[in-house]
Formats: C-alpha cells, sequence, structure tokens
C-alpha cells in the first residue's frame, strides 16, 4: 500500500498515535465500490472521513482540546445503499458532541439511529444497515468503546491479538439463547467466516424477536451475555495498555477460511513497528503479499491506535464521575 493511502497526521499527542487507511479490496476479485468508511476527529477538532469513497476533512465547531473519537463502518451492500449508510452515519458522527461516559454516547448515538431509520424510510425498500465500531477519547480519562454489528475492536499485544468486542451474529444470537456452548461460539465466530449478521446501525436488531427485525438497538450486555462473554459489553470504559496497540478493522481482514490463523500472526507481523502507520501498512501488506487462503472480496478498513507512553514524572488523569452526575 502507498504511504500516500495511510492518512496518520492526526493531532492526538501526547496521548495517542493514530493511523488509518480504506481500501476497496485486495487481490484479482474485488467489489466494485468501497462501502466502507471511517471518522477520526483529533484533540484539534480535525474530522476526517469518506465521502464518495474519497478522503475529506472538516474542522467540528467548539469540539473540546485533546478529545477524540475514532470509528469504523462497513455499509452493507447485501441490503442496498451500504455506502450511503455508511455516510450517513459518519457524517452523523460529526455532529454528535465530545462524550464522556458510556450513558450519554449511546444516548446520542440511539438518537443518531432512529434519526436515520426516518431518513431511510422508503416504502417497500429493503433498510440499509452499517456496522458501528467506535472509540471515545476523552481528554484525561479513559476511552469509550460503543459497538454495533461484526466490525471488531482486537488488543494486540507481543503475544496474541485479542478481540475485545462481540460479533452480532446468528452465532451470538444462539449463544445468548442457550443453544451453542463457548467452544462452539469460538469455533463459528473466530474460526470461519460467515456474511451473515443479527444487528446493524440504522438496519435494526435481530436478537430481541429472531424472527422479525426489530427498530431499536440490542445492547450485548452482562445482563444477557453468557458468563464466558459477559466481561466484552457492546458499550464500556476501557483501560489500555502501553505495550499493546488496537486495531478498529472491518471483516474484511478475517473474510478467509481461517481467520483465526490468520489473525494469530499480528503480534509478529506488527512487532518492532515504530508507529501506527507502518502497523496499518503491514497490515494492509500482509493481505496484498500472502492472500489468507479462501479469501472473499470485501472491503477493507483498518485504523490503529497506539497508546504513547508517559513522559517522565507524568501522569494519565483517570478519574471520571459517575454516569447519572454527567448525564
Amino acid at each position: 500500500m502507498p504511504s500516500s493511502d495511510i492518512l496518520s497526521a492526526f493531532d492526538f499527542a501526547p496521548r495517542y498515535d493514530v493511523a488509518v487507511a480504506s481500501r476497496r479490496g485486495s487481490g484479482p476479485v474485488q467489489r466494485p465500490e468501497n462501502q466502507d468508511n471511517f471518522v477520526v476527529i483529533d484533540g484539534a477538532g480535525q474530522a476526517h472521513y469518506l465521502l464518495g469513497q474519497a478522503p475529506q476533512q472538516a474542522q467540528v465547531g467548539a469540539w473540546p482540546a485533546g478529545h477524540g473519537r475514532v470509528a469504523v463502518l462497513d455499509g452493507m451492500g447485501g441490503h442496498g445503499h451500504g455506502r450511503e449508510a455508511a455516510e450517513a452515519v459518519a457524517a452523523g458522527l460529526l455532529t454528535i458532541p465530545a462524550c464522556h461516559t458510556p450513558a450519554e454516547l449511546a444516548r446520542h448515538l440511539d438518537a443518531l439511529h432512529a434519526e436515520l431509520q426516518r431518513h431511510f424510510a422508503v416504502d417497500g425498500a429493503p433498510r440499509p444497515g452499517t456496522t458501528l465500531t467506535m472509540l471515545e477519547l476523552p481528554a484525561a480519562s479513559a476511552p469509550l468503546l460503543y459497538h454495533v454489528g461484526d466490525s471488531r475492536l482486537y488488543e494486540i499485544g507481543p503475544e496474541r491479538a485479542v478481540p475485545l468486542t462481540v460479533d452480532h451474529v446468528p452465532a451470538t444470537a444462539a449463544a445468548l439463547a442457550g443453544r451453542i456452548d463457548e467452544d462452539t461460539w469460538r469455533r463459528q465466530v473466530h474460526g470461519a467466516h460467515a456474511p451473515q449478521i443479527a444487528q446493524a446501525f440504522i438496519l435494526g436488531n435481530a436478537f430481541s424477536k429472531p424472527s422479525q427485525l426489530s427498530n431499536p438497538l440490542f445492547e450485548l450486555s452482562p445482563l444477557n451475555l453468557p458468563s464466558w462473554l459477559c466481561a466484552l459489553p457492546d458499550r464500556r470504559v476501557l483501560r489500555l495498555r502501553e505495550d499493546a496497540c488496537y486495531l478498529l478493522a472491518t471483516d474484511g481482514f478475517w473474510s478467509c477460511a481461517a481467520p483465526d490463523r490468520f489473525v494469530d500472526r499480528w503480534p509478529d507481523l506488527l512487532a518492532g513497528a515504530p508507529d501506527a502507520a507502518t502497523m496499518v501498512g503491514r497490515l494492509f501488506g500482509a493481505m496484498e503479499s500472502a492472500l489468507p487462503e479462501g479469501l472473499h472480496p470485501d472491503n477493507l478498513t483498518a485504523l490503529v491506535l497506539r497508546p504513547l507512553p508517559l513522559p517522565a514524572g507524568g501522569h494519565a488523569d483517570e478519574t471520571a464521575l459517575p454516569d447519572d452526575a454527567r448525564d
């Protein structure tokens, strides 16, 4: 991948190093258009995103200094207007004010979901949808995760890559209902790839009533997740490790016959990389130099967030008000 295709000139210092890239695909067979998207709003309020498959910039008004927001989106082309759905959500993320608690962030995003459902309501036409996996980055506290769909957040350390999100797919619905156990779920979700989805932004969810599509989003939380997944709710505060990097990516990176084997290569692939841009380049390079076996044509978007070491004598202020104090 040409270095010019990787965006990394963002203002996230001194806390993070961030880079992102998005492509139509990899290999000889590719999708006709890139329906993925991303959003980066840095600490100076400078926003980067895709519109018409091309990178755009905008200045977000009244954005607090040092606050950040990053997200990846995968428009659902099988339902029509996938690119437009992802673009609409990306545009909406630029209008949501900086948030400081999971509850505050969820309230704004749930409202955006309902607003865009009304916007895309066309009699007789299938409703479009998009995944949304994002991190809100307050200036003086820990990041906030918000997740819908089957894009993922990975923590990639020196020894292994660990998913920090639960895919919103039929296998997860089966796990919630107690129909499959942990080994079966992991085999179906991380040991193979299936294109079906059980929930998406704008589209709605098939968790609450599997036989029909319901309008609201269905939050996976310790209240409904099985014990072996309850540490991975969709909406939560994250504690980041300085010896790890964090990858937000769309499923084109594991749309292959043995995704777990490909993902297992990532720690060695990224070892020694000096910055987030190099990491993004290596991820795309691995897709280009040695296509994973059984790769399905799909769009590719990868955003790497690398926590930066604190200056000598420095400390991060992780103090945050309770949800009800801010709401």
